[in-house]
């Protein structure tokens, strides 16, 4: 992975409004290049249910390609749980969007 991205201290809101209710929010992972591949399917698969590693390094080769991907949309308790736990792993990751 290549670029550098800065990932912020917290979980953040987009600005676009809303509540949160009965939104679905997004939890998107952002390339940098400090995690390989394998840590970053290792890291998917542990935190999100239904991400096998398979799945997990087919959205490393998406971050990678693309520069981020969108990895977990749900409830938004949910989505922050899930952005906390794949941040402590050492993700880069963008705030959350709704």
């Amino acid at each position: 992975m290549s670029a550098t991205l800065v990932s912020p201290t917290k979980p953040k809101r987009a600005a676009r409004g809303g509540g949160g209710l009965g939104e679905l929010w997004r939890v998107i992972v952002l390339n940098d290049d400090h995690n390989t591949f394998d840590s970053v399917a290792r890291a998917l698969s542990s935190v999100l249910p239904g991400v096998s590693y398979d799945a997990g390094m087919r959205l490393a080769e998406e971050i990678d390609r693309t520069g981020q991907a969108i990895v977990w949309s749900g409830h938004r308790e949910r989505a922050e749980h899930y952005w906390a736990q794949l941040e402590a792993r050492g993700l880069t990751m963008a705030p959350l969007e709704s």
